[in-house]
C-alpha cells in the first residue's frame, strides 16, 4: 500500500492499530479504502461518522435532500444551523471536522439509472435509502459490477441489515419484487424511534469496515433483525435464487432492463 501513517495518525487511530486484528496495516487499508453511502439521513448519519472517524479515506455521499428540522431527532451528523442545507454539503462539514484526512465528495442528486456508474469509483456502497427503487438499483448494479453492498432498513421501533457479495445471494432473492407504491408507509407516517437508526447503521458501519479489512464474518447470506422495543436480534440464513433475475442462472446484463418506479419490475423474467 502507498500509505504510510504519521505521528499524528499514528496518535488518532492508536486504539485501532493496537488491536492484532487491524494493526497499522490494517488502518493503512481503511485510509486508502473508498466507500460510497447513499443516503445521509437517519442511517447514512452514523455510518457516516462512523466510517470517517474509523478513517476511511474517501467517503461519497449521494442525496438529493435538504435538512428538516425534523430531521434533527435521528440524524446525528445535521445541526440545527443547517437547517435548509443539502444534506451532502451539512454531511460534509461534519467530515471535515471529525477527520481531516478523509476526502470528501458529494452528489447532489437521486441515484438513478443515468447516474448510478459513479458506484464505479468506490471499493463498497453502503445502502442507507429511504426508498425501494433505489434500494433495488443499488443492489442491481451492485451485483451487475460484482461490487459488495452493505444494506440496512428501518421502520418504527425495527430495522434490519444484511451484507450483499459479488455473486448473491442478494437483495431481491430476499424480496423479488417492491411493494406496490403507498402500500408501505414511510417514518413521516408512521414516525420512527430517534435511536433506531443509530444501531443499525452501526451495524452497517461495522460490517464496512469489516469488508475493507477482510476481517471477521459478515452478514453475507444472513438477513439481521432488530427489535428495539423487545432489544432483540434475530438472525435468518437466505440462499441465493438460481431464478433470480440479478445474481441467478440467467441475469440480466444492465440496469437498463429494469422499471425502477413502482414495483421495480424486471423486464422479461
Amino acid at each position: 500500500m502507498s500509505l504510510s501513517l504519521d505521528a499524528t495518525q499514528l496518535d488518532r487511530y492508536s486504539r485501532h492499530i493496537i488491536m492484532d486484528e487491524v494493526g497499522p496495516e490494517g488502518q493503512k487499508r481503511l485510509l486508502d479504502g473508498s466507500v460510497l453511502v447513499v443516503g445521509a439521513g437517519g442511517l447514512g448519519a452514523p455510518v457516516i461518522q462512523y466510517l470517517a472517524a474509523a478513517g476511511v479515506g474517501r467517503l461519497g455521499v449521494v442525496d438529493d435532500d435538504v435538512v428538516e428540522r425534523s430531521n434533527l431527532q435521528r440524524q446525528v451528523i445535521h445541526a440545527d444551523a443547517d437547517v435548509g442545507v443539502p444534506k451532502v454539503e451539512s454531511a460534509r462539514r461534519f467530515i471535515e471536522r471529525l477527520n481531516p484526512d478523509v476526502t470528501v465528495e458529494t452528489y447532489e442528486t437521486r441515484l438513478d439509472s443515468a447516474n448510478v456508474e459513479v458506484v464505479d469509483e468506490y471499493d463498497l456502497v453502503v445502502d442507507a435509502s429511504d426508498n425501494f427503487p433505489t434500494r433495488y438499483l443499488v443492489n442491481d448494479y451492485c451485483q451487475l459490477t460484482e461490487t459488495p453492498l452493505v444494506h440496512g432498513s428501518i421502520y418504527k421501533f425495527e430495522g434490519q441489515a444484511t451484507t450483499i457479495l459479488p455473486g448473491g445471494p442478494c437483495y431481491r432473492c430476499l424480496f423479488p419484487e417492491a411493494p406496490e407504491p403507498g402500500t408501505v408507509p414511510d417514518c413521516a407516517t408512521t414516525g420512527v424511534l430517534g435511536v433506531l437508526p443509530g444501531t443499525v447503521g452501526c451495524i452497517q458501519a461495522t460490517e464496512t469496515v469489516k469488508l475493507l479489512l477482510e476481517a471477521g464474518e459478515t452478514l453475507d447470506g444472513r438477513l439481521l433483525f432488530y427489535d428495539a422495543m423487545d432489544m432483540t436480534f434475530e438472525t435468518v440464513p437466505y440462499r441465493r435464487n438460481p431464478d433470480c433475475p440479478v445474481c441467478g442462472d440467467d441475469p440480466i446484463e444492465s440496469v437498463a432492463d429494469v422499471e425502477y418506479t413502482g414495483g421495480c419490475t424486471v423486464g422479461g423474467h
